[in-house]
């Protein structure tokens, strides 16, 4: 069976995994754990030899109406550059306001104004970089009144008008459907699969408001059924892409990641299988 599905590279299983080199189809490490020299970027560059890389951001803000911070675009183009990586991405979301960073990725009300302001600093980032960058759709917990687009919309325009690509998250799409009442097939319905260039996967927690449970997306946990699911519907429509493990909270050992991971990919060969006999 083709290894599709990587794991992200986290400072717990550094050490294990420059000792051991386990079979993985990618590894994935957060640009910001990495933007100045240290003992572990020596690790990642060491790895580079013998892994695949995706570079995943998680600061550079894409939805600020101010523009992008130059000085930390900078230092995230420095380090794609540094490491050649083969899938790079960021976040629909915001995150700074008025030089001041929150430790959260905000959501974006769905409207034009916003589009032209995230398609702008989208293009600063592509042109920066030198490359396509893809964009993560984001886990969402209120819906704004004000919204004229939905959410499959927003992304689509968004790709149509910067070249971006696309990397969809089915647990953040589950999580949103969930918590917005939406239905997440439905949902896919608004997407074109042709932009898609990477797939993300991760556990969520259940939170209960006043009887209302509230789905978060913590990376904490294994996969839920209910995701693997859509997942394999994603995959059936869409088809495979390289597919990533996330595990940021409550990090487990570094065989549990592996067995998700070997999980993901058989979930892409059964789905593929699938749509095989359809045709």
């Amino acid at each position: 069976m083709k290894q599709v599905a990587g794991i992200g590279l986290r400072s717990p299983h550094l050490v294990e995994i420059g000792r051991d080199r386990p079979a993985t189809a990618f590894l994935e490490i957060h640009a910001e754990n990495y933007l100045a020299g240290s003992p572990a970027l020596a690790t990642v560059e060491r790895l580079r030899a013998d892994y695949t890389f995706s570079v995943h951001a998680v600061g550079l803000s894409l939805g600020s109406a101010e523009g992008l911070d130059e000085a930390h675009l900078g230092r995230v183009a420095a380090l794609v550059k540094r490491l050649q990586p083969a899938y790079v991405s960021d976040h629909l979301s915001w995150s700074v306001a008025g030089g001041r960073y929150f430790n959260d990725l905000l959501p974006l009300p769905y409207t034009e104004e916003a589009l032209g302001v995230v398609v702008r600093n989208v293009g600063r980032l592509q042109e920066a970089l030198g490359r396509q960058v893809a964009i993560e759709n984001p886990s969402c917990y209120l819906g704004f009144a004000h919204s004229t687009l939905s959410e499959p919309e927003f992304l689509s325009e968004l790709v149509r008008r910067s070249g971006c690509g696309l990397l969809l998250d089915a647990n953040n799409i589950f999580v949103t459907a969930h918590n917005l009442r939406l239905d997440p097939r439905a949902w896919l319905d608004g997407l074109s699969g042709a932009a898609i260039t990477e797939y993300h996967l991760a556990g969520y927690a259940v939170n209960d408001a006043d009887g209302e449970p509230i789905l978060i997306d913590d990376h904490g946990s294994r996969v839920g059924d209910a995701v693997w699911a859509l997942f394999g519907d994603i995959v059936r429509r869409f088809g495979p892409r390289p597919t990533l493990m996330e595990w940021d909270t409550d990090i487990p050992a570094l065989s549990v990641l592996l067995d998700e991971a070997q999980r993901a990919d058989c979930a892409i060969a059964a789905a593929g299988s699938h749509a095989a006999r359809a045709a």
